[in-house]
């Protein structure tokens, strides 16, 4: 167990706290591409701090503080020019770096005022990549926004996957590097939302933890395989700092604030070799809800869903002082560890993990993948489905890791892999 100073270290990212300074070193994925063609302005928070998305005109992203500097008018209201955000109170206008470029009574009744010039607001830089809009908070020289290599292959259907969880975005993480829940939050109770009480899904007999580049990589056997297994010879990746990979897609755990988390995921499905060449000239993106609208509880019925309801129901931000860690648990130790040591090195003026500041590094930072080949080269269908680590790649259910896929993104991808999908089952309980 942590004592409440650790616990409150670990979890609170507000400006000028330990892991606020730190979470600011890394770029953050918080929206995608096509949400800012289809609405050019968008308020956001991120990590305790309210601002404002937009595109503008010239095709600047910017990401700027929410309030106008002149009368504190709220700019998710104001409307895009050509280069930077208007408010839409008297006029103001602002760049994406945040200086005023116009006031136009005052430069009206004073042609040659330089009021303007000792105007300015707070300004974060925006980059898109893969789809996604990533944001960085920290101080210069900011590093690079991570190729990460999937997002170098080709002919894949993406799609980009939003949900808000009313919960700290550290109990969120310490998932992604906790390889036995697979068991019994995923297999066991979804076998018995379905109604059968067994037999259960073979247990987990080894599991492993090492640390890479990027972040870690956890391993298991369970008692169905041995450590011949592409998940004890390869495994999957905790992502430095806030990030899920399991080779097909990413789950980034964005802080909002301390008390809510923005799940993002980037999801890659292959397109049969029959369907190649395909190029996706656009990158859908939905947000799934949490909660069942009939009943108010949380939806159980997907798997995303169902980590969902583990990290809400250890609290708004889970009291570690009462914890009790067994076996299972090493790599969360690692990890808060590993965490409690990237903050001691950026207050010694150090680099913290991961940080990529090398271009010809960042052509396309490689991690362990099982069934790379699958994702690089490609595989027809019968090749595909006489895998069974990549079925779900091939989803011939709807999508089964988060509820409320919309229809025109099913029809989308149906197309594409040219087969129909059938829908999951939404549990109520």
């Amino acid at each position: 167990m942590l004592s409440q100073a650790k616990n409150e270290l670990l979890t609170r990212i507000g400006r000028g706290t330990p892991m606020g300074e730190l979470m600011r070193r890394y770029w953050q994925p918080i929206a995608a591409v096509a949400e800012l063609d289809d609405n050019p302005v968008k308020p956001v928070r991120l990590m305790g701090e309210d601002l404002v998305l937009y595109k503008d005109l010239g095709g600047n992203y910017g990401l700027v503080q929410r309030r106008c500097p002149h009368r504190n008018a709220d700019l998710s209201y104001g409307y895009v020019e050509q280069c930077g955000l208007r408010c839409n109170y008297h006029g103001w206008l602002f760049d994406h770096d945040g200086a005023c470029r116009e006031q136009p009574y005052e430069e009206m009744v004073d042609p040659g005022s330089r009021f303007k010039e000792k105007i300015r607001m707070t300004a974060y830089p925006v980059e898109a990549k893969a789809g996604m809009l990533w944001a960085y908070l920290g101080p210069e020289p900011r590093p690079l926004v991570p190729n990460w290599e999937p997002f170098t292959w080709k002919n894949g259907f993406v799609q980009v996957v939003f949900a808000e969880i009313p919960c700290n975005w550290f109990q969120c993480q310490e998932n992604s590097i906790d390889p036995v829940h697979f068991e019994w939050m995923h297999s066991n109770w979804s076998q018995r939302l379905a109604g059968d009480t067994g037999p259960y899904s073979p247990t987990h007999i080894k599991i492993a933890f090492e640390e890479i580049d990027y972040g870690f990589v956890y391993k298991r056997v369970r008692a169905d395989t041995d450590e011949s297994h592409p998940l004890w010879q390869t495994g999957r990746v905790c992502l430095w700092p806030n990030a899920l990979f399991t080779g097909n897609h990413f789950e980034w755990r964005v802080p909002i604030d301390d008390t809510r988390t923005l799940s993002v995921t980037w999801m890659f499905s292959r397109v049969p070799k029959e369907r190649e060449p395909y190029v996706q000239e656009r990158i859908p993106y939905w947000t799934g809800p949490i909660a069942d609208s009939e009943t108010g509880r949380w939806i159980t019925s997907h798997i995303m869903n169902q980590d969902f309801i583990a990290w809400v129901g250890q609290g708004e931000i889970t009291d570690r002082t009462h914890e009790h860690l067994g076996q299972s648990d090493r790599g969360v130790i690692m990890m808060r560890k590993r965490f409690e040591d990237d903050i001691k090195a950026m207050e010694r003026g150090e680099e913290p993990k991961a940080v990529i500041r090398d271009p010809a590094q960042n052509e396309c930072l490689e991690l362990p993948i099982i069934d790379k080949a699958h994702f690089v080269a490609g595989m027809s269908v019968a090749d595909r489905e006489a895998k069974p680590l990549l079925a779900r790649n091939l989803m011939p259910t709807d999508y089964i890791y988060q509820a409320g896929q919309p229809d025109h993104v099913r029809r989308e991808y149906e197309e594409v892999m040219g087969f129909k999908t059938s829908p999951l089952k939404l549990v109520r309980v």
